[in-house]
Parts: structure tokens; sequence; C-alpha cells
């Protein structure tokens, strides 16, 4: 795991997800799991966990759930909640979903966030998945 927007937002893997102990002592209030063939977290009833798990598709429900992650993240950022956003491995969905969220927040370019997440970090970022964030419109 490891922070993007100091005591903000951190991205990290399923393992990380499931660690109630280390998300309590890094004071993180909320877990955005995308993985989708993982197992569930189970986190005490402290912590908010939205379990929103992305598929690969341009049908309907797949573009509406990554829109839903992207603005649940984006929101979780505007109210200051402490946030993990976290995928299977830690190096696709979720550098993606947490880019394209943070840069709806501050009003910036999503690829150059992305940038500035991965520079020095491990990350895998799928084409496809990229393609259909960058393609998709959100509320302001």
């Amino acid at each position: 795991m490891r922070s993007v927007i100091p005591g903000l937002l951190w991205i990290g893997n399923a393992r990380d997800a499931r660690d109630p102990r280390q998300l309590t002592q890094i004071g993180i209030r909320a877990v955005v799991d995308l993985a989708m063939d993982e197992p569930m977290s189970v986190l005490p009833r402290d912590l908010v966990y939205c379990r929103l798990p992305l598929v690969d598709g341009d049908d309907e429900e797949a573009l509406a759930i990554l829109q839903l992650a992207v603005t649940t993240v984006r929101n979780s950022l505007r109210l200051g909640v402490p946030t993990l956003v976290a995928c299977s491995a830690g190096l696709s969905r979720s550098p993606a979903v947490a880019a394209t969220a943070v840069a709806l927040w501050q009003g910036r370019e999503a690829i150059e966030v992305l940038r500035e997440m991965t520079a020095e970090a491990p990350h895998d970022v799928a084409p496809a998945l990229w393609a259909r964030l960058t393609s998709m419109s959100f509320e302001p």
C-alpha cells in the first residue's frame, strides 16, 4: 500500500484491503474495493467498505460501476475521508480509478495525475480501462 495524497488517499491491493489493523493504524476510514476475483473484506463496523467489483467490458452495467467507483473516490476526497482504493494487485484498476478521481477533484488532466501517481511505483494500467475512463463524462 502506498500513499498518493498524504493523509487522504492510498492505493493498494486486495490483501491491504483485508488488514483492519494496518488500515486503522494508518488512519484510513474508507476502503473502495475494486477487485472482482478476491474475497470480500471483513472490516470493523467503524470503517466504510464499498465493494465495486470492476469487470472488463463496455456494457452499460460495467460502465455504471466504473463511473460509481470514480465518483465514490472523488466524493471521499471532497469530504476529506482518508480512503484506500484497492484492486487485486494494486497495479491497474486502483491507480486508474484513483487518478481519474483526483483529476476530477482537482480539475486537472487525468493522464498528468496518473503519471505523478505511478512515477516511482510499479503499475500496469490496462489501456482499455484507461480509454474507458478518459472517455467517460462525470457530473461536476
